[in-house]
């Protein structure tokens, strides 16, 4: 007789599990001794036996599952955590700057993926006058947030500034000096 599949977590649940499961983590590390080793270990090898059952599944995948895998929130950040994601994190990156476009565009302002450089993603960041978003360092610190969160192997997330270019009045173009 079949067992009863267990029922799901929502992702608040799964969220606060892996908030607790942090604070479990932060306290390990703070507290020295053997039994504090052993459980960092245990922890370890637990890690990587799942991360080798997630290979294979991934193995055992076609492409269209492997996608839709990587897709998943959870499954993704599980992904990138045992280096299998099978998208770059360029093109994970440059997703999440487009996901966030519309609500940075909606305020006045816009932004743009502009590559990696040493590790280190690039955004270009406008921020019109009435843009209404808390300032262009907001709308930075969400974006770096956004990045991060679907490309941890990268060490930082900066704006490239851009600056719209000036207003030029058109009668400077059409009068080409005085006779």
């Amino acid at each position: 007789m079949a067992e009863a599949i267990a029922e799901r977590l929502p992702d608040p649940d799964v969220e606060a599990r892996l908030a607790r499961l942090d604070a479990l983590l932060d306290g390990l590390d703070a507290t020295p001794g053997p039994a504090t080793r052993s459980a960092v270990e245990a922890v370890a090898l637990l890690t990587e036996v799942y991360g080798e059952a997630l290979a294979r599944v991934l193995d055992l995948a076609d492409g269209t599952l492997t996608a839709r895998l990587a897709d998943d929130e959870l499954l993704g950040h599980l992904l990138v955590l045992h280096s299998l994601h099978p998208e770059p994190v360029e093109v994970r990156a440059a997703r999440a700057v487009d996901r966030l476009r519309p609500a940075v565009r909606e305020r006045g302002g816009d932004v743009e993926w502009a590559g990696v450089r040493d590790g280190v993603g690039r955004v270009r960041l406008t921020t019109g006058g009435g843009c209404g978003c808390g300032g262009s360092g907001d709308v930075a610190a969400a974006v770096r947030e956004a990045v991060l969160a679907v490309a941890p192997e990268l060490t930082a997330v900066e704006p490239v500034e851009v600056t719209p270019p000036a207003f030029v009045p058109l009668t400077t173009l059409t009068h080409r000096g005085a006779p």
